[in-house]
């Protein structure tokens, strides 16, 4: 996803996996997700919480009405998804850098000094991350906030609304709460339509991010935007929608499936300890 949107030279998805397997074997599709990994737990953490959180805060203001309002759930989404650029932009940034630190740039004046580029300039994700601080400060860490920020606030009122509306919807009249296959099936579905239609703001932010390894080509997100429009049209800002788009269905269906089952577990626990 981060090469088709922020490198060049690839056709189409199909193209992509085969260059980047011939090129550096399988290692070369678990570049820099060591960070992700690490952080995965904490970040999804803080993001289900706020919007749990979130939502039940507002839902008592209405006086503890039994099904959450839309706008409730719109509101708890668009805070889940502004709190999630403080943690999201310093790991999507360091696994950006490190997936593109060999990639043949976008057109740009590339300076002649080094490093050049096809050279990794990064050793590994600590490395990337002190580098990045101590070139380029606080500013850099959080290089592309803004995108995400466009990018996660809208995003998360898709993701979180379709999954209240698909759970609703697949659970039978009675039943207090929706079926594991209810959870699941939501949850990818919502996954789908939060990641495709994110596509053209992601694409903003991986090439503001992957900017600044070797040059800074872009001054802010609408001067991307506009050179990115004016060189490569309309269809550069669906690049990857596939990837994101399928990736979505079974990331968000493990997400939420694990997050409805860990709440029903803890439930439970809280009602045996306190008959």
């Amino acid at each position: 996803q981060t090469r088709l949107q922020a490198g060049q030279g690839y056709g189409n998805t199909l193209h992509c996996v085969l260059t980047v397997y011939r090129n550096e074997s399988v290692a070369g599709f678990f570049k820099g997700m060591a960070f992700p990994l690490a952080s995965i737990a904490v970040y999804s953490s803080v993001v289900f919480g706020v919007f749990s959180n979130a939502q039940r805060l507002l839902g008592e203001r209405r006086r503890g009405a039994a099904a959450p309002a839309l706008r409730d759930t719109a509101l708890a989404s668009a805070l889940a998804g502004a709190v999630s650029v403080a943690i999201g932009t310093p790991v999507d940034l360091v696994k950006i850098r490190l997936q593109m630190q060999t990639q043949p740039l976008l057109q740009a004046n590339i300076p002649s000094t080094p490093p050049v580029p096809g050279f990794p300039v990064y050793r590994g994700p600590m490395h990337c991350f002190r580098t990045v601080l101590q070139k380029e400060g606080i500013t850099g860490i959080y290089r592309g906030a803004g995108a995400m920020l466009l990018r996660d606030v809208p995003g998360y009122c898709l993701y979180f609304i379709p999954y209240v509306f698909f759970c609703a919807w697949i659970t039978p009249d009675g039943c207090i709460s929706p079926s594991p296959a209810s959870v699941w099936l939501a949850g990818g579905v919502a996954g789908a339509i939060s990641w495709g239609t994110a596509t053209p703001m992601d694409v903003v932010k991986s090439r503001l991010q992957a900017d600044g390894v070797y040059v800074n080509r872009y001054k802010g997100i609408l001067d991307c935007i506009l050179q990115s429009y004016q060189s490569e049209g309309l269809k550069v800002f669906f690049r990857g929608i596939t990837v994101n788009a399928v990736r979505g269905f079974p990331m968000s269906s493990a997400m939420f499936l694990g997050y409805e089952l860990s709440l029903k577990a803890m439930k439970r626990d809280q009602t045996e300890a306190n008959p």
